[in-house]
């Protein structure tokens, strides 16, 4: 996220919050491969070696819980996820919304839309630095 899509981003959530609300921005994701090979465009191929998954590595940066998910709303651009205001009758949340939590799934950079090395080219030309040092 640029610095633009930041202060839009808290625009919008002074615009549309309640109380303890979450704001998500919606994001493509990128691997890191994908990454490499557009870096390596931009400014010259130096090889690639993969290492393989390090410990404590992810594989993909997860977003919004299901659980959250259960309480966002898609505002277009950003999803709103609600304060979580439950009480503590945890039988509530575990007997009746179980099934509920089980038929969502989590917002991640796995799920998303994955762009690909053209599109990776495109999105790091939008910074203002690589702009200079390219220019």
């Amino acid at each position: 996220m640029n610095l633009d899509e930041a202060v839009e981003l808290v625009k919008f959530a002074f615009g549309h919050a309640g109380p303890g609300d979450l704001f998500i921005q919606k994001a493509d994701a990128s691997t890191i491969g994908v990454l490499a090979k557009a870096v390596q465009r931009l400014f010259g191929d130096t090889g690639t070696r993969i290492i393989g998954t390090r410990h404590g590595e992810k594989l993909y940066e997860t977003l919004m819980t299901k659980e959250e998910r259960l309480r966002s709303e898609d505002m277009g651009g950003y999803y709103r996820v609600s304060a979580d205001n439950r009480d503590l009758n945890y039988d509530k949340y575990f007997v009746e919304g179980h099934e509920q939590i089980e038929a969502e799934e989590a917002y991640t950079s796995h799920n998303t839309s994955l762009l690909n090395v053209e599109e990776t080219v495109e999105k790091i030309l939008t910074t203002d630095y690589v702009r200079e040092l390219l220019g």
